[in-house]
């Protein structure tokens, strides 16, 4: 009967002694004992007055489960999302990487290794090299990668990013070597992170290693410090001559229009005079001929008017004007400077002017026509 049970005098299990002392601890312990192995069917005896008994079966079976749930939850794991899982049985790798999630597997049977398979993950190289035309250059890059294979990363190569600092090493000596010192330091260093990474991918695809390279950037390529000042002085060499030749350049591209531009006009004008001398020529030809026609109605008449016209010509520019009348000593004079100067003063009138102008030319022609008589006689 239970210690709580009706009928079981309100005792306590610990035996109520009153006010006698502490509870008897062996005592309590033989009674629990008693009460376990009863509930898992044990017929253990009674507790006896010689001590405390051995472990029950109840007891054995008890710690048999409490084992067996330890071991179950003790190979209960988890995967995270950007992790693979690689399981090794008995030390032997299985195909099957564990995904994202909950996962169990048997203690001391199989072993699971977590790899992350999403970081980028960074390895920095620096090394002295010697380019194809016998210089020294210093190169620093970065490279960055991640994991491609778990299985290939935990298991092909003992110490994969020892080996992978080996083969960028390798491939950035092959490739710097291949070129020229002007084409790492300045406008080749992107070709040349482009052909690092190939070859460097080649070169861990071909170990194993399960790296995958994302990015190769070279951060620097320099000449070595001690040459650095010299370097520095060539280096403004070749930009002084590039901005000469950018003057140059500039200086041609301002004269050679303006020059084309002279030429054009000197063309041009050359034409307008060649078509202008043309032209006039063409209308003193039209004039020769159209007066020879004249000449051949009446050569008197068209003798006259030319030699009129010529002494027109002649007289214009002319401020003083003697005239000399054959068979007699006077001699008219007529001062065409001073009548110039009176024009503003006194206005001639046309008719005037051409009447003396038909005047002297009666004039004249009448002393032609006594001359060619007396030498008619």
């Amino acid at each position: 009967m239970a210690w709580n049970e009706s009928g079981g005098d309100d005792k306590d299990p610990w035996g109520n002694r009153g006010n006698q002392g502490p509870p008897d601890l062996d005592e309590a312990i033989r009674k629990l004992q008693s009460q376990l192995s009863g509930l898992f069917g044990g017929g253990g005896k009674g507790p006896s007055s010689g001590g405390v008994s051995g472990p029950s079966k109840g007891m054995i079976w008890l710690g048999v489960v409490a084992a067996v749930v330890a071991y179950i939850f003790s190979g209960i794991y988890q995967v995270d999302e950007q992790e693979r899982g690689v399981v090794f049985r008995f030390g032997e790798v299985q195909p099957d990487l564990k995904t994202a999630g909950l996962h169990w597997y048997p203690r001391f049977i199989d072993r699971v290794e977590p790899v992350n398979v999403t970081q980028v993950q960074s390895h920095n190289h620096q090394a002295l090299m010697l380019t194809k035309d016998e210089n020294i250059v210093d190169v620093s890059l970065t490279v960055q990668w991640v994991i491609d294979d778990a299985a290939a990363f935990l298991v092909e190569v003992r110490e994969p990013r020892k080996s992978l600092s080996q083969a960028t090493e390798s491939a950035l000596r092959h490739v710097g070597g291949s070129a020229t010192m002007n084409e790492v330091i300045t406008d080749g260093r992107e070709a040349i992170a482009i052909e690092v990474q190939e070859r460097l991918q080649r070169y861990l695809r071909s170990y194993g290693t399960g790296i995958q390279i994302t990015k190769v950037n070279i951060d620097r390529s320099a000449p070595p410090v001690q040459v650095q000042d010299a370097f520095n002085d060539v280096q403004k060499a070749k930009e002084d001559r590039q901005r000469f030749e950018n003057q140059a350049i500039a200086y041609a591209q301002q004269v050679v229009p303006e020059a084309r531009g002279r030429a054009q006009r000197q063309i041009e004008e050359a034409q307008a005079y060649r078509d202008r001398v043309i032209a006039r020529s063409d209308g003193e030809a039209q004039r020769f001929e159209k007066l020879l026609t004249e000449y051949q109605r009446a050569p008197e008449v068209t003798r006259d008017r030319l030699y009129l016209d010529a002494l027109e010509k002649v007289f214009k520019n002319s401020s003083k004007v003697m005239v000399d009348v054959e068979g007699g000593n006077n001699m008219m004079y007529l001062p065409l400077d001073k009548l110039a100067q009176r024009a503003p003063e006194v206005a001639l009138d046309r008719d005037v002017v051409r009447a003396a102008v038909e005047e002297l030319r009666r004039e004249l022609s009448n002393n032609r026509t006594t001359t060619r008589g007396r030498a008619n006689n």
